[in-house]
Formats: C-alpha cells, structure tokens, sequence
C-alpha cells in the first residue's frame, strides 16, 4: 500500500483544500517558479535565507532535472518554464496520523505527534496529562516536473544524521521522506525548521538545512542536507525566536504566475 493510502486509512476526516491543507504553519504566497502544466498544485519551497520580502529569488530543486534515486536536492533561481522547479505536496496530515499508519517511529510520535506529556501525568483515575506535547503536521515532497508525479520525493537516504545529503528517495517507503513542521519554532514571518521523520535527536531535532556559506549559483551545486536545528534554548526548552539560522527556516508558495 503506498504511503497515501496508508495515511488516508488511518486519518480518515483529513481534509485536503487546494492541495496544501497542512502547510498553514510555513509561509504562503504565490509561486513564480513552478511550471504552467504543474499549475495551482505546484508547491515551491524556499530558504528563509532568500526570502526577498516574500518574493524569493531561489527555491527547492533537482539537480539537471534528474528524476532518479539519489539525485541531490539544491536551490536554484526561481522560474516558470524549469521543471525541476515542479514539487508537490502528498500525504498531508498529522505526525499522529503517520504514526497510526506505521510510518514514522513510536519515538517520533512521542515527541511531535501529541503522544508524549511534557508534565508529569495527572494521578486518576483516569490519569491526564495537562500539557501534551503538539501533534505537529506532516507530509511528503514529491518531484513532479511539469506536473506528472515521478514517485521520488524529497528525503534522506539513511536515518537522519549531521550532514546527511537530501535527495530524491522513494515516496512513501519510510520515515525518510516524510517533513514534520516544526512550528513551535517558526520565526515572526512563520518560516519554520522542517524536522526530518527520521529523526532520532529529540533535543535538537536534524532539520533541513542550507549551507550557511553556500549560495545557489555556486559550482557545484551546494546541496542541501539535514543539521542539527540551532538557536539559544529558552527557559521553556524551546529555541529564542530569532536565533535560528535562517538557513534552517523554510517558508512554501503556491501554484504559477502568468
């Protein structure tokens, strides 16, 4: 069963509108890169590094347009006839709906899919817990050049580890390729770090990440990879807004300008 069928089976009221029903907690505008046969479904993803005032000069792309496992994943100037622009969203639902179809780790679904208590549990009966941790929402990124789905989306290729390369990895096969909005951790313009499902660091999460010296018309191609998220810890156990790099801050834009 593909990850899709897996995940509406076990979240059956999930509602999809437009395409994007999960990516409330990341940025939104309207998308300059995808290509006119990707149209209103294309989502562009773009570096808080780049953002231009909402305007980003570079988003998410596959490298020479190669549509096969392992190819990297890197930012590139933002246009509408580049069909390695073309992304969609697949799966949108919660960390807990994925955990319900077994594909993301009960570890995982402890800390972001509302499973875990941050306080101690309230003796019952029945016990409570008073301040659970957030089920979070989550999702694939597929490569869909000129908008026909290639079944490779956006992930690692082993568990999530420092500087572990993203690249093209089947969709829906494991935790790898699945993104969890981290947005208890969004920035004032509500780009957020994007947890690997994969990850095992539950105290500094690996998040997608781009080179801090690295820029897109570099040669080679810096690629983008997973990192330990960064920023000064507040009293609450959570990032001070406005510490995290903005290389690990990443907001998305919707469908195509004329």
């Amino acid at each position: 069963m593909s990850i899709k069928n897996k995940v509406f089976a076990a979240a059956a009221t999930l509602t999809l509108v437009g395409g994007v029903s999960a990516m409330g907690a990341l940025t939104a505008g309207t998308a300059s890169a995808a290509t006119p046969s990707c149209g209103a479904t294309c989502v562009d993803f773009f570096s808080a590094e780049f953002d231009n005032n909402g305007f980003p000069n570079f988003v998410l792309d596959t490298l020479r347009q190669g549509e096969k496992v392992g190819q990297p994943q890197i930012l590139f100037r933002t246009s509408n006839t580049d069909p390695a622009e073309d992304y969609v969203m697949s799966d949108q639902g919660l960390v807990s709906d994925f955990y319900a179809a077994d594909l993301v780790p009960a570890a995982v679904a402890l800390h972001y899919g509302g499973l875990g208590c941050q306080v101690p549990i309230t003796v019952g009966p029945p016990a409570t817990c008073s301040d659970p941790y957030p089920d979070l929402d989550a999702w694939e990124v597929e490569y869909a050049p000129y908008g026909v789905d290639s079944g490779l989306c956006a992930g690692v290729a082993a568990t999530a580890r420092a500087n572990e390369k993203v690249t093209l990895q089947p969709c829906g096969e494991s935790s790898k390729t699945v993104w969890i909005v981290d947005s208890e951790d969004s920035d004032i313009n509500d780009n957020s770090p994007l947890i690997n499902g994969s990850d095992t660091d539950f105290s500094q999460p690996f998040v997608l990440t781009y080179g801090a010296s690295a820029y897109p018309t570099d040669m080679p191609r810096p690629s983008l990879y997973v990192a330990n998220l960064t920023g000064f810890q507040g009293a609450n156990g959570l990032p001070v807004t406005g510490t995290i790099d903005d290389t690990q801050l990443w907001g998305q834009m919707t469908g195509v300008n004329p």
